[in-house]
């Protein structure tokens, strides 16, 4: 995740210190139930309403948690298919809360109504996401359900008036991206939170609309009006958060941002994204699937570590011996193709490995999501054009045998 406002701050008059150190453990992406009302054209689990067997015990959930706690994990992100439709949420919500983790409840929305509002804004959590993809007619295309828009909003605008930190989460594709105005006038004019805009990522059903990914232009435009909303944030003081994912080539397209329009502003910056250091699946970033599976991120469902009903997340996560998992904890990653000579490796960290791997079978192939030039990367054709990705056989078995 890029933390577009953060780093905004550091453009102001009072720039927050730079972060230094590792936090003490990895933010973990629960995604607790597969289940859900909606099936939506880029869900990366493929999630459906019927009921998935196997699924962790709300015990087997609480044993976890001790787990997790020890080794240092300080958030919790509960997730679905649709958190809420899981029958003991709120006790797994009030449990999280007391042993301290940063608990945030990521749903689609549409199940929040004056039903459960009272009993959702008793947990208390620290942020509560939900996804909107478009405006009206366009966000219930995205979610194959007429009214979903309105049933989301009206959960929206239920948590803002409890005072539960609420934010929009954007998943921009060329479907949508000319909506990006409309989604930041509503988000001022409903007076909303935070704004996550995440770029497609090659997984689930987010993998079969890959060719619905937004153009290279396409994300440059989307990016600087995000980056501008951002700054005219900032300077108002509005307290509003802004934030991107699933593209940390958006780093490096900050910095130069930033070159243009503050350039005695650029170095500082610039390491300040050094020591951000961009992607962190299996390093930061993990995920426990709904039947306990084990992967780098949310986006490798086809690829599992391990399982938490047989081996404790913590010996799981930090096993160097799953070849994936060396490369993704190596510093710097075993990278290929463009990815491998780039001068800013060091700020998005290789970027998003998962969309590598599902165009060429090799988890450290060259990101087809990165929109900046060769030029802008500092790098010329000729200084990667005899890599090519690997075709050992044995490779592409092992980790498609995990889905």
């Amino acid at each position: 995740m890029f933390r577009v406002s953060h780093f905004m701050q550091a453009l102001g008059p009072t720039p927050p210190p730079i972060r230094m150190g590792k936090p003490s453990g990895p933010v973990v992406i629960w995604n607790l139930v597969r289940r859900c009302n909606l099936s939506c054209k880029h869900c990366y689990s493929i999630s459906a309403d019927v009921d998935f067997p196997g699924e962790l015990s709300t015990e087997q959930v609480y044993g976890v948690m001790d787990d997790l706690k020890q080794y240092g994990v300080p958030v919790l992100i509960l997730s679905g298919g649709e958190p809420l439709l899981r029958p003991d949420i709120f006790d797994i919500s009030v449990r999280a809360k007391e042993m301290g983790f940063y608990t945030a409840l990521s749903t689609n929305g549409t199940l929040i109504d004056e039903s459960n509002i009272d009993k959702i804004a008793e947990m208390n959590y620290d942020y509560l996401g939900i996804s909107i993809d478009g405006l009206r007619e366009t966000h219930d295309y995205f979610r194959r359900k007429k009214g979903a828009f309105d049933e989301a909003m009206h959960g929206i605008r239920l948590c803002r008036d409890k005072g539960i930190k609420v934010g929009l989460r954007f998943t921009v594709t060329q479907d949508n991206a000319h909506e990006l105005p409309g989604m930041l006038e509503l988000m001022n004019g409903e007076k909303i939170d935070k704004f996550y805009l995440s770029h497609l990522n090659y997984a689930g059903r987010g993998d079969k609309n890959r060719k619905d990914d937004a153009a290279e232009k396409m994300t440059r435009d989307v990016m600087d009006q995000l980056f501008e909303a951002a700054w005219q944030a900032e300077q108002n003081q509005t307290g509003q958060e802004f934030v991107t994912g699933n593209n940390d080539a958006d780093g490096v397209y900050f910095l130069q941002w930033v070159r243009e329009r503050f350039p005695d502003k650029a170095d500082d910056i610039q390491q300040r994204l050094i020591n951000w250091g961009g992607n962190s699946s299996g390093v930061n970033i993990s995920n426990i699937d709904n039947l306990g599976n084990v992967h780098p991120d949310t986006m490798w469902w086809n690829y599992n570590l391990g399982n938490v009903k047989e081996r404790a997340f913590s010996e799981i996560w930090s096993d160097t011996t799953d070849p994936l998992m060396a490369g993704l904890k190596q510093s710097p990653r075993p990278l290929k193709g463009r990815c491998r000579v780039c001068e800013y490796r060091n700020i998005c960290g290789g970027n998003t490995r998962t969309r590598a791997f599902q165009v060429s079978d090799d988890p450290w192939w060259q990101d087809p999501g990165c929109y900046l030039s060769d030029e802008e990367l500092g790098i010329k054709a000729a200084d990667y054009a005899g890599d090519q990705p690997e075709t050992n056989q044995l490779q592409r078995r092992k980790i498609r045998r995990a889905s």
